[in-house]
């Protein structure tokens, strides 16, 4: 049980990373290096891989182990979190214990679609952790995606009956109510990171979040904000949140936000290729001017907010 200890000591910035492509639809493998040392820069504590944003859903399982093993190699002794959601059992456990054989720290499980009574999502989690065992687990509550709906006092019956549930990753929303709930109810026997690309953050953190799991192309926002709020200086930290919030709403925009934010990682350097993998939206040159112009405006007013924070 030591690596699940461990995986409840997860605070600060774990984002969620985008799979690199090539511009024919190929894995690119070598960008996963650069793209995790870029982050690893911003003071990203680990990282999550093979997420909803980062296009699990379009790679085959093969490919899905060797995406980990990659960030695995990459990971300067950070944590790596693997997606391993699937409406298949078998592919899921397939999956979870390659990549676990590879290094990764645990994985992410999504409950499926179609599930809708908390006995049905008792009986499922039964009997994914009869076939993966002790594997580290964070726990995704993200209905939005997957249609299915946890109430507080279900997700505290599933981790006091499954301890590998190390994590509780909160996207439901209103997530800050959410959290206020589940903080009664869990207390601090698991840790709670949020995501729905961070865009809740300071208020998330206020009531009690340990940290983003998100995936914004400025993660120095994502972990300079939770640095300002874990320092108790609250003013600084929703000024350094708001220099960053027109290009986070703009990212906020489902697919094709993403798609906008692998362009702003390419803009930055972080990765060769911004191609989302069939099928996804491709970006124009009126797209591509317009992000490039509010990264410049990012750029500004950090530089400006640094200076006025003193940091």
């Amino acid at each position: 049980m030591a690596d699940i200890v461990s995986m409840r000591e997860c605070r600060g910035l774990h984002v969620v990373a985008q799979t690199p492509f090539r511009e024919d639809g190929a894995l690119d493998l070598d960008s996963i290096d650069t793209l995790s040392a870029f982050y690893y820069k911003h003071d990203a504590q680990g990282l999550t891989v093979l997420g909803v944003s980062g296009e699990q859903g379009k790679l085959t399982p093969d490919e899905c182990i060797a995406v980990a093993a990659r960030f695995v190699r990459a990971a300067q002794g950070k944590r790596i979190i693997v997606g391993v959601s699937s409406p298949g059992i078998a592919q899921l456990v397939a999956v979870a214990q390659q990549v676990m054989a590879e290094g990764a720290s645990g994985v992410m499980i999504c409950p499926p679609a179609g599930t809708q009574t908390d006995e049905e999502l008792l009986r499922y989690f039964d009997i994914i952790f009869a076939r993966i065992g002790d594997t580290p687990t964070v726990l995704q509550d993200f209905p939005g995606h997957s249609g299915v709906k946890m109430s507080p006092s279900l997700i505290r019956r599933l981790v006091e009956t499954f301890p590998q549930i190390a994590v509780v990753k909160e996207e439901d929303l209103p997530s800050v109510t959410k959290i206020t709930r589940l903080r009664a109810e869990l207390g601090y026997k698991v840790r709670i990171l949020t995501g729905n690309n961070g865009l809740y953050l300071p208020q998330e953190l206020a009531r009690g979040a340990d940290g983003p799991m998100a995936g914004f192309s400025f993660p120095e926002m994502l972990s300079g904000v939770y640095d300002l709020m874990s320092r108790g200086e609250s003013e600084a930290a929703h000024r350094l949140f708001n220099t960053y919030l027109p290009l986070l709403r703009y990212e906020a925009q489902g697919e094709w936000g993403i798609a906008i934010r692998k362009e702003v990682m390419r803009q930055r350097g972080a990765m060769e290729c911004a191609v989302l993998r069939a099928p996804g939206p491709t970006l124009n040159a009126v797209d591509m001017a317009e992000i490039g112009d509010m990264i410049a405006r990012m750029e500004i007013g950090f530089q400006f907010d640094t200076r006025t924070l003193g940091r």
